[in-house]
């Protein structure tokens, strides 16, 4: 049987050490925890422009292309058993303010230091954000076995 996992685009917006999160509500997955903003990449679409969709439908910030770094990945296993490979994109500059455009499914959005995420993040957000700040480029999460190490040199 092939496998299969969800590929999922994140994004860090960082201003003065604080990082963009919002907190998720009226979904079915993780209501009331606090995530970055984030989503599915759609059939035909490369990731760079799912993110660059997910942040104008969430947070109604235009992104371009070469403001966009793939800063870490994150091979997470969820507490059902469902695996997803998580790409974090960290945004140089972005046009606009940051606002909730999706109260429907969001019930706030807050800036938060880096080093002091609340409790109730998404873990899967939670170690993007920790390999992002630890300069990592893959980490896993949620799986039974440790963490692969960064390879040096690549």
């Amino acid at each position: 049987m092939p496998y299969t996992s969800f590929v999922d685009v994140m994004l860090l917006l960082v201003r003065d050490g604080h990082v963009l999160l919002a907190q998720r509500f009226d979904t079915g997955y993780a209501d009331g925890d606090w995530n970055l903003p984030s989503g599915k990449l759609e059939q035909g679409e490369d990731m760079v422009a799912a993110i660059i969709r997910e942040a104008r439908e969430e947070i109604d910030v235009e992104l371009d292309r070469d403001d966009l770094d793939m800063v870490t990945t994150v091979h997470y296993l969820n507490p059902e058993g469902h695996a997803r490979v998580g790409f974090f994109f960290y945004a140089r500059q972005w046009r606009g303010e940051p606002r909730n455009a999706e109260p429907h499914k969001c019930s706030q959005i807050r800036w938060f230091p880096l080093g002091q995420l609340p409790d109730n993040t998404v873990p899967y957000t939670h170690a993007g954000v920790e390999l992002y700040r630890r300069g990592e480029s893959f980490g896993l999460q949620g799986w039974p076995h440790p963490a692969v190490p960064a390879l040096a040199g690549r």
